[in-house]
């Protein structure tokens, strides 16, 4: 236990063969379970885990956190995965097929909450995370300071430099996009997967329909916000070495991005239409819809004048003050959905 809070730890692994070993033997000693997740790996990660499990077990005395999830998750597990026992502090999980990393984090959350652990914590099989900076991400939950905590890699100009340059770059796009879309405007890094939440935050969200793709945090920060739940941003260094990113960013990018256009449109009707109204989800809407029209009318102003060059320019003006109107009211909205946010957010150095 963590102050007094059990601690439940995700580890997600596909192909992590020379790593997750690692990583199971070197997790502090408060931490209660260990989730390890075996996505369906064609290396020798799964007995990798289980060697790992059995000497951790050797050095660790740690008692059982409630229910064994073979009990109190079997109904939500059973369709993905297998659960085996818990060896010492490790439930070895395997699921039947590949479902991708967010696939594996929902199957470690799902098993968290039939224990009924106190803060739920996700961490990469690849080692790339500083075990040592756990409790800094479980401080802001224990002391009832946040619902959801995360690190944040971009927020030091010594941490932006340990990251490869075609990460930064792909980092910070889905950066800017996930503010628009979650509506939390002062937290970067989504991308990062080291992160931890509380249980009630967990229980609050759906966890079954979580994104199954790396995409998954830029999911949850969403539906946490619609939640009300406060999020943490925690500045934190990433440990880079020898492991290969299986992300291909030119599918990545598209891929998220698209899911975060859904997910911002669904945020707007739910947070602001459905649960409650705020006019800033119209000032969005119709803003958008304006600075569109804009857009249009401007390529038709366009091409009239390339055939016609004797006709008057009226229609790019309207055009361009329609824009201006439209980029106007987006920029509003904006303003308004920040200062909703404003509380919900904190950031530890």
């Amino acid at each position: 236990m963590y102050r007094g809070a059990s601690v439940g730890v995700v580890l997600p692994a596909y192909n992590e063969e020379g790593f997750v070993g690692d990583v199971i033997r070197e997790m502090p000693s408060y931490v209660d379970r260990i989730y390890a997740i075996d996505d369906r790996s064609t290396d020798g990660t799964l007995e990798e885990i289980l060697e790992a499990a059995r000497a951790d077990a050797n050095e660790n005395e740690n008692e059982s956190v409630g229910q064994l999830v073979t009990d109190g998750g079997a109904t939500a597990l059973s369709s993905r995965a297998t659960v085996r026992d818990a060896v010492g502090r490790v439930v070895p999980i395997e699921h039947r097929e590949n479902r991708g990393a967010g696939g594996a984090i929902k199957t470690g959350y799902l098993a968290a909450l039939a224990d009924g652990v106190d803060a739920t914590v996700t961490v990469d099989a690849d080692g790339q995370m500083d075990l040592s900076q756990m409790s800094r991400l479980l401080d802001p939950i224990v002391d009832g300071e946040a619902d959801y905590a995360k690190g944040n890699r971009l927020r030091s100009r010594e941490y932006r430099a340990a990251m490869p340059r075609f990460r930064f770059v792909g980092n910070a796009i889905l950066s800017f996009l996930t503010k628009i879309a979650s509506g939390y405007w002062k937290t970067m890094d989504p991308q990062n997967g080291y992160t931890a939440i509380s249980h009630d935050a967990l229980a609050a969200i759906d966890v079954e329909n979580l994104y199954e793709y790396y995409g998954y945090c830029n999911d949850l920060l969403v539906k946490l916000n619609v939640r009300g739940m406060r999020v943490a941003d925690v500045a934190m260094p990433a440990v880079y070495g020898d492991e290969e990113s299986s992300i291909a960013y030119s599918q990545y990018v598209p891929k998220v991005s698209l899911m975060l256009l859904r997910n911002f449109l669904w945020r707007l009707r739910t947070k602001y239409l459905v649960l409650d109204f705020h006019p800033l989800a119209l000032a969005y809407l119709f803003g958008a819809a304006t600075a569109a029209t804009g857009v249009l009318g401007a390529g038709v102003a366009l091409a009239a004048t390339l055939s016609s060059p004797g006709v008057p320019a009226v229609g790019g003006a309207t055009s361009l003050l329609l824009f201006v109107a439209g980029t106007a009211l987006l920029l509003f909205a904006m303003t308004f959905d920040m200062a909703e946010s404003e509380s919900l957010e904190t950031q530890v150095q």
